[in-house]
């Protein structure tokens, strides 16, 4: 098992708290394929499980990977928090434009399993930025649309709610292709408070913006800064694991589908063989009955045609011999 494995890697860190622990190794509840997230499911646990945020905000569900891991977590450790995912649904020129299938698919996830504390809004961030009073975010994740002046405007405008032990997450500040401009920001950002930079999984910032944060982080951006390296390593390997699990299962999946696909297709065949089959056990019938009308038409012929000689038989006797 996976886990098992997991936990001697675990045993083998020598209890390094300040930065991981037996979250970092559970296996979310949901994947989704192909997502940047995935990579980050370990941390996010951990960070969960160490913070034990009173309001988690995510700017940017998608499919909902990053955020059901965080639900796993409250689930998990009974967490009283309470947690907002705020998303138009609809797309942007980064994560590509879809349709109404994306929401309906994590609203079902979510009215299934964590409806208690768990609200979905559908909506832009500047929109509904006001449900949530100032100071009361512990933990913010930005994963909007990604130039730089779009990030920037989010986390500005959110800025605000935020509590005196907040941690704010930005995704994709290792992206430098196109227009992204999460990592301009993030530099700027990581001058000027605790941060810590992941660079797998399309980079993912840690960033330490209240001016109380709780001991637990404190000790985390000091190990960070003591050891960052062993820290990177170690979250990517669990990434890697997490991915190829993630890789693992869908691949599984599309091998079912196509099995299904296959099935379908040979009971249609199947189908189609009966309906041939029936035809051609009709048609035997048919050449069957046609063949015994053949005959008795045969019968009748010769019994006709016979006719005219056995009537001369019988006028001339010589031809009775």
């Amino acid at each position: 098992m996976i886990e098992d494995h997991y936990s001697t890697s675990l045993d083998a860190l020598g209890g390094r708290e300040s930065w991981i622990g037996k979250e970092a190794f559970w296996l979310p509840t949901h994947f989704v394929p192909l997502s940047g997230w995935n990579e980050h499911g370990p941390f996010l646990s951990w960070l969960m499980a160490r913070l034990a945020p009173r309001t988690f905000v995510e700017l940017g569900s998608h499919y909902g990977y990053s955020y059901f891991t965080a639900c796993d977590a409250v689930k998990r450790l009974g967490l009283p928090t309470e947690t907002w995912a705020v998303d138009s649904w609809e797309g942007d020129e980064h994560a590509g434009f879809y349709g109404d299938e994306v929401f309906e698919s994590v609203r079902a996830i979510n009215e299934s399993e964590y409806v208690t504390f768990s609200t979905l809004v559908r909506g832009y961030f500047d929109a509904v930025v006001d449900e949530f009073a100032d100071g009361s975010i512990d933990l913010l994740h930005v994963d909007g649309r990604h130039r730089y002046e779009d990030v920037k405007h989010d986390f500005e405008t959110y800025l605000p709610k935020l509590s005196t032990r907040s941690v704010v997450l930005f995704h994709d500040i290792a992206e430098h292709q196109s227009d992204f401009g999460v990592w301009r920001y993030w530099e700027e950002l990581s001058e000027r408070h605790p941060s810590f930079a992941f660079e797998h999984g399309h980079g993912l910032g840690v960033l330490g913006v209240g001016a109380e944060p709780p001991e637990s982080m404190t000790a985390f951006f000091a190990a960070a800064g003591a050891d960052p390296d062993v820290i990177r390593t170690e979250y990517s390997r669990l990434g890697r694991r997490l991915q190829d699990v993630a890789d693992w299962k869908f691949e599984t999946l599309r091998m079912q589908v196509e099995v299904g696909e296959q099935s379908a297709r040979l009971r249609a065949s199947e189908t189609e063989l009966d309906a041939v089959r029936s035809e051609l056990a009709s048609a035997r019938e048919d050449l069957a009955a046609a063949r015994a009308e053949l005959e008795r038409t045969r019968a009748t012929l010769s019994w006709r045609v016979g006719a005219p000689l056995r009537a001369l038989r019988r006028l001339d006797p010589r031809r009775r011999a």
